[in-house]
């Protein structure tokens, strides 16, 4: 069963797959060994050393559930983080389950425990208990320095087949996509390689074998891969993890406000100076950080379709220039904790640029 986020006519879906779906399970025996480091330098090249790297910390997941009267399950992936059976897969795979099997590369099955989920995030920490010897845990790049055009690898079970291979690129970096909350996932790594569902919680690599990402959703008309894929950062991965394994919940900062990217249009109409990027303030929640900082809403004070004469446009966030939303979200959740004082840069009623202190909270319920 898919979850379906429409994003203009295009489907944004989840990659669980549903037990429904055919599973032409092949058993997988490998020998045990130790994960290695592999660099290739130019082109993909042989990519098997990687694959054989890799595979053993790479797990399939398989899901029973009930929900009312009605029972079912699904298939995903996830991959081994630590010596203490630590697993991390996607929240929407394993939401709602009633029991979770995890199959090893060697062929071995054990029952995992659920840890603690992150809807906001899609992802989720699970637990098994087996011996270490079974256990090759990942070695995570860094997410911040990925460019877009460098090759990626991801392993998973796409419609079942499990521990599948497939390569692509960085098609694109910083997006935005829907959590399964209000709120949005910043930062998040945009990918031609192909994933499908059943590639849900699998790993990104890069060509050092190294984790870049977790594979979450796709856009599509038809439900399986057309290019364009979403894998959530290994950088935010790597903080929610931590925080799932120290307390079962992770707490975001919030700002309290929504905004527009600034356009042309709106560089026009606001008469900002023309080199003017950030985000135009037009909502404000009220007693949230925003609001006691003094941010002014761009929306004018009786709701008007009028130009406003009071509104601020945000340009930098601790001194870091951002473009838009996506900027200033993805620096939030991988750069912030609630508590925490930013200072913002921002050019109140299109001439006056000025520094604001803000507070920062934790997201509300």
């Amino acid at each position: 069963m898919f979850r379906v986020r429409y994003q203009l006519v295009i489907g944004l879906l989840l990659l669980t797959l549903g037990a429904a779906a055919v599973h032409a399970r092949t058993s997988v025996i490998a020998p045990q060994q130790e994960p290695a480091t592999v660099i290739i330098d130019r082109g993909l090249g042989d990519l098997n050393p990687i694959y054989q790297a890799v595979s053993p910390s790479v797990v399939a997941i398989n899901v029973s559930t009930s929900v009312g009267r009605r029972s079912g399950g699904a298939t995903g992936s996830g991959f081994v983080i630590d010596n203490e059976g630590h697993i991390i897969t996607n929240n929407h795979v394993v939401e709602n389950a009633d029991a979770i099997e995890i199959e090893f590369f060697d062929g071995h099955l054990a029952t995992a425990t659920i840890v603690g989920l992150d809807p906001d995030s899609d992802l989720a920490l699970l637990d098994v208990d087996v011996p270490g010897e079974r256990l090759f845990p990942v070695t995570f790049g860094n997410s911040d320095a990925l460019v877009v055009g460098q090759p990626v690898l991801a392993i998973g079970s796409p419609y079942g087949q499990d521990w599948t291979l497939t390569t692509g690129i960085v098609s694109g970096l910083d997006r935005v996509i829907t959590g399964l909350t209000n709120f949005s996932i910043g930062g998040v790594i945009q990918t031609d390689a192909a994933i499908n569902p059943g590639n849900s919680g699998g790993p990104l690599l890069n060509l050092q074998g190294e984790i870049v990402g977790v594979n979450s959703q796709i856009l599509s008309q038809s439900g399986s891969n057309s290019g364009v894929g979403f894998a959530i950062p290994s950088n935010l991965v790597q903080r929610v993890a931590r925080e799932l394994e120290a307390g079962g919940s992770v707490d975001y900062s919030y700002m309290g406000i929504a905004g527009a990217d600034v356009t042309l249009q709106i560089i026009d109409e606001l008469g900002l100076p023309d080199d003017t990027r950030g985000v135009v303030v037009t909502a404000i929640s009220r007693n949230g950080p925003a609001d006691e900082a003094g941010i002014q809403n761009a929306i004018g004070q009786d709701n008007s379709t009028a130009v406003p004469t009071n509104f601020d446009v945000i340009t930098a966030i601790d001194g870091n220039p951002i473009k838009g939303m996506n900027d200033l979200i993805s620096y939030l959740a991988r750069s912030t904790t609630p508590g925490q004082t930013v200072t913002l840069s921002i050019l109140r009623d299109g001439n006056q640029p000025i520094q604001v202190p803000l507070t920062l909270t934790s997201r509300p319920s």
